[in-house]
């Protein structure tokens, strides 16, 4: 172990510096862009049309960057895995149905936030896992595995949560996640597979990428309802806050509880916390209105803000040293 140390050093040290740089920037780009969409409406919310595509492009990024080994991660730990998917769809979810019941939400506005909660891991959410020094494989695997299952999961869960504030298609709405989602993401591991070379070069400039179309997509949706922000902006933020806030701590519970490693609990927090809002966003202005989706909107600001603090709290937080008990998780997360 220690005569790998030198070479992975400035390695990590590159990564961290790349990290951190990119969530520093990434949620200064999204208020940014939500600030035009409010001050610019007319032009940016013609760009609605558009906002299908925009995720498309977001997902055949993370499509890029999967490989063989970030799937063989759920084979070695099929039980964190599984936990860290249940805990996703059943916290978030549960938990957005919890909040627009007891603020009595519109109905627009409920639909929204339970949608932002049926939604997969946020895109982000690796790198949160990874400043906070928790296991980043497992992360990318829960990630990866809850994006895949979300044509099913995600339609079924909002039809189930939704359908009585209202009207929820669901099978448009499965038609439009594997549109959207699914056949992106792999598209993009095809090229991945088939062009290694050509997209290790391009790795590194995903991320921006992707920061930037997230960025667009939340300037088209503030655009959309802009009209309606100052009158909702305030109750919407308080629901997005106490959504991000549970599923932070609850997701880090979900791990202790199925006596998960620390940094296994670390990269649940962030799994279950940090939603795919981009998919949430698009889904809500297509099957909705532009008001059920502005709560996506503020969740995409928020969460990246909230991972960021956490991140960094967590990661000035001593590890316990990992128990020869537990040889899978340290293999694991070394890789």
């Amino acid at each position: 172990m220690d005569t790998h140390q030198p070479s992975t050093a400035p390695a990590r040290s590159k990564a961290d510096r790349d990290a951190r740089l990119a969530v520093t920037v990434f949620p200064i780009l999204v208020v940014m862009a939500g600030l035009a969409g409010f001050l610019l409406p007319g032009p940016i919310k013609a760009g609605a049309p558009a906002v299908p595509y925009l995720l498309g492009v977001i997902m055949f990024c993370m499509g890029l960057t999967l490989t063989p080994p970030d799937f063989a991660s759920v084979a070695k730990r099929p039980w964190a895995v599984a936990l860290g998917l249940v805990a996703h769809y059943v916290i978030m979810p549960g938990a957005g149905w919890v909040i627009a019941t007891a603020l009595a939400l519109p109905p627009e506005l409920a639909v929204g936030v339970i949608l932002v909660g049926c939604a997969p891991s946020g895109t982000a959410s690796n790198v949160m896992a990874y400043l906070a020094k928790g296991d980043v494989a497992l992360s990318v695997a829960v990630a990866t595995v809850s994006t895949l299952v979300a044509p099913l999961v995600t339609p079924a869960l909002t039809l189930l949560l939704a359908g009585s504030f209202l009207h929820v298609d669901a099978g448009g709405m499965l038609l439009d996640i594997v549109k959207t989602v699914l056949l992106p993401v792999i598209l993009g591991l095809a090229v991945r597979v088939f062009l290694r070379k050509a997209v290790a070069k391009l790795l590194p400039a995903l991320p921006w990428i992707s920061a930037l179309v997230i960025a667009a997509i939340v300037a088209i949706v503030v655009a959309g309802s802009a009209s309606k922000l100052v009158a909702a902006g305030g109750i919407v933020l308080l629901a997005v806050v106490l959504h991000n806030g549970f599923g932070l701590s609850l997701g880090y519970l979900a791990g202790k509880i199925g006596r998960l490693d620390h940094k296994a609990r670390r990269a649940l927090a962030f799994e279950v916390g940090m939603q795919n809002s981009g998919l949430a966003a698009t889904l809500a202005a297509a099957h909705f209105t532009p008001l059920a989706a502005l709560p996506s909107a503020v969740f995409s600001v928020w969460h990246n803000l909230s991972g960021a603090v956490v991140a960094a709290w967590l990661a000035r937080r001593p590890l316990p040293e990992v128990s020869p008990a537990a040889p899978e998780t340290a293999a694991i997360t070394a890789q």
